[in-house]
């Protein structure tokens, strides 16, 4: 826990010393969007049965690059669906309710913050493919959720991301991501020590506009 807090805190200050230097950065902006892959995995994790979940994910992105060093920052609002398949049936405690494999959705817009690397010294095919890697923190507010009955959700949870991708012809960025909650995302209202978080993995593109 304590790295997670000092990795979110670097890519906090490296945005905010670009912002200081913004004369000296290379600011644009972009249209994302991509899939989630999402694991709702439970702390007891023999107690429910879970299938992984597709959803969307689309917004804006924001980047900063800075030039001559291969880093730069960037910041993204963003709408996500993150799901799973839940079998309640399989305990009495929830079958005595009707419930059985119930669809869990979850819908947030995200604020994910990434500090990124760019490896540029490729003798001119920078131009062409330009590989890179990000990482940083994710601040995601709940706006939207079902099964309400059965689960309580935190209305503001805090995920940790990483990467690994390519820009492409310096216009289109394409990134493959892991994402995972620092903290729980829900709980179940009975056997209330039974609590999930979310894993995600997502493909995302991002094109910037210059």
């Amino acid at each position: 826990m304590k790295r997670i807090k000092i990795m979110a805190m670097l890519v906090i200050a490296a945005i905010a010393t670009s912002l200081t230097a913004q004369a000296q950065t290379e600011t644009r902006w972009g249209v994302t969007a991509g899939l989630n892959y999402n694991e709702i995995h439970f702390k007891q994790s023999d107690i429910l049965n879970v299938t992984r979940g597709f959803g969307p994910q689309v917004g804006l992105t924001g980047e900063m690059n800075i030039p001559g060093v291969g880093f730069s920052v960037d910041a993204s609002m963003l709408y996500s669906m993150r799901s799973g398949k839940i079998n309640y049936g399989e305990r009495k405690v929830w079958e005595s309710q009707g419930l059985g494999k119930e669809n869990c959705i979850m819908h947030a817009i995200d604020v994910p913050l990434s500090l990124k690397f760019k490896y540029h010294n490729l003798d001119g095919f920078e131009n062409k493919v330009m590989p890179m890697v990000s990482a940083g923190p994710t601040f995601s507010f709940l706006v939207g959720k079902n099964l309400q009955n059965v689960n309580t959700y935190r209305p503001v949870s805090v995920l940790m991301h990483m990467g690994v991708g390519a820009e492409i012809y310096k216009r289109l960025q394409v990134s493959v991501n892991y994402n995972f909650n620092v903290g729980e995302t829900l709980r179940t209202r009975v056997l209330d020590e039974n609590n999930a978080k979310n894993r995600c993995w997502s493909l995302v593109a991002t094109y910037y506009l210059k």
